[in-house]
């Protein structure tokens, strides 16, 4: 008879007892950016330069013309909307499975959001569904690079090309990736919104930044995020109906150190999420988020795969990842479709009722009813740090399936 190990959860040893690497990682060079912004004698971005030198490094870092901070990653998709110009009543199509950020910012701008399926490998928008969901109200489409695995943006600028729609990237998990032909997010001639909240690749508690093609669209970005004034106003000229959206100097000077990290850990996190693809890969329990050659660089924000119904339908996906906490594994369930949670359904809103959503979504249902993320932090230690996150997965199915 085979012998089941005693889960933590249920009294017996844990996988790990040591935690990993903590996040957010920080040492000397962030206290000293922190001094320095303290010492520059003006915390306020108009009259600081923090700001101003960290749009510069990361546009350039991601290939872009332009940058734009702002106050968080929801705040940079609201305002690059409105910079393109989308109108009150425009659809927008969204992606099913993404964090709520990415339809209601939508939403908070009189816009409708339209959700689609994604793809079962990726997790990313699928296009041919962005090709059906088309219609004469569609404006722009959001493509999101789900744990930092490029979207195929081929397809997608193809399918905007002809059908005249703007696209704007969210690459909240998408710090430093690139895909087709070794394409950063800033090559594709789009807007493109990052977030800096706790979680993320890049972090100063709260922050985001919009990446812009163009000078027009940076000054346009810049105006929505300045309460509607232009910079070096003396007169009080509000020339749109903007937020304040800016970022703080010190914010702006953490992230620059933050920054000058993200290049040795995404190759840290890329080795290591490999070696855990070779660990998982045999177990017919999991099926893993697939790493395409359309991510060329793909840095890993989460580490994600779903469960099985074919091997492991008993399985309670949210008792499993209680499981896998208790053994030391820094878990989370997957995101919630977007087309059920509650606030998707308040005006403004698409008239498909929800239940057609999940009849055309079969893909975004697995993984949302079925899906499991690592956090980043957890390939950001030792190979064998790595492969405790395999062995706490076997053996909470090995008890559990």
């Amino acid at each position: 008879m085979t012998q089941v190990m005693t889960l933590a959860i249920e009294g017996g040893s844990p996988v790990r007892k040591e935690n990993y690497p903590v996040w957010p990682q920080y040492d000397e060079a962030e206290e000293q950016a922190l001094l320095r912004a303290l010492h520059q004698g003006t915390w306020w971005r108009a009259t600081g330069q923090e700001n101003t030198l960290f749009e510069k490094e990361f546009a350039h870092y991601h290939a872009a013309n332009h940058a734009v901070t702002v106050a968080n990653g929801t705040c940079a998709l609201e305002i690059a909307l409105q910079a393109c110009g989308i109108q009150p009543g425009d659809e927008v199509i969204v992606p099913a499975f993404t964090f709520i950020s990415t339809s209601m910012a939508v939403q908070r701008i009189g816009a409708v959001p339209v959700a689609v399926d994604v793809l079962a490998d990726t997790y990313c928008i699928d296009p041919q569904a962005i090709e059906n969901a088309i219609n004469d109200k569609t404006k722009a489409i959001i493509p999101v690079h789900m744990c930092g695995h490029f979207c195929d943006m081929e397809a997608i600028m193809k399918i905007a090309d002809e059908h005249r729609l703007v696209v704007i990237q969210d690459a909240a998990h998408a710090h430093g990736a690139r895909g087709q032909l070794g394409k950063a997010v800033g090559e594709w001639d789009t807007m493109a919104c990052f977030s800096f909240q706790n979680f993320k690749l890049m972090t100063a508690g709260e922050g985001g930044l919009i990446l812009c093609p163009n000078e027009e669209l940076r000054e346009r970005a810049f105006l929505y995020s300045n309460c509607g004034r232009p910079a070096n106003d003396r007169d009080y000229q509000h020339v749109v109906v903007g937020i304040n959206a800016r970022m703080s100097e010190f914010s702006a000077a953490l992230l620059r150190c933050q920054l000058e990290r993200l290049e040795s850990q995404t190759i840290i996190r890329e080795r290591n999420a490999a070696i855990l693809t070779e660990a998982l890969e045999d177990e017919p329990a999991v099926m893993l988020q697939q790493h395409t050659s359309d991510a060329v660089v793909h840095p890993h924000y989460m580490y994600m795969f779903t469960l099985s119904d074919d091997h492991v339908a008993s399985i309670d996906r949210k008792y499993f990842v209680d499981c896998l906490i208790a053994e030391g594994i820094p878990a989370f369930v997957a995101y919630q479709a977007i087309y059920r949670v509650p606030n998707f359904s308040m005006p403004p809103c698409s008239a498909i009722p929800q239940e057609e959503y999940i009849q055309s979504c079969p893909v975004t249902e697995h993984i949302a009813s079925r899906g499991v993320w690592i956090h980043h932090r957890a390939l950001l230690g030792s190979e064998q740090d790595t492969l405790d996150v395999a062995r706490a997965v076997k053996k909470v199915i090995k008890a559990l399936g």
